[in-house]
């Protein structure tokens, strides 16, 4: 699965059970980013053990990004046979604050800011 913009790519990796963003996500509403939810979930509904958001190469997110990420964080509090961990840079600097958030939202969230 891959979905690629002008300024973006966001693709999921099976192998790795990893959700991959790269690039500038400065999509208009919930709307636009209902495609790259559809990957979140997707990704979700293949079951793995561990998913992996990896947002180190995701230079920005605009509010109705963060609104998304933040609704997928707290639907997966409920499920518990999949363990979330997300992977941020502290070369981006709204990354540390914004991925804090979410580990607040979903404290057993694993989170490594390199």
């Amino acid at each position: 699965m891959e979905i690629k913009g002008d300024n973006y790519k966001v693709w999921y990796e099976t192998n790795s059970a990893s959700i991959n963003f790269h690039g500038s996500l400065r999509l208009n509403g919930m709307e636009e980013y209902s495609s790259i939810l559809k990957i979140l979930n997707d990704a979700v509904d293949s079951n793995p053990p561990r998913l992996t958001l990896n947002l180190m190469h995701l230079d920005f997110l605009n509010s109705s990004g963060i609104t998304m990420l933040s609704k997928f964080v707290i639907g997966m509090r409920s499920n518990s046979g999949i363990h979330l961990m997300i992977l941020g840079s502290n070369a981006i600097p709204w990354q540390s604050k914004l991925l804090k958030n979410l580990q607040r939202l979903m404290p057993n969230l694993s989170l490594k800011v390199i």
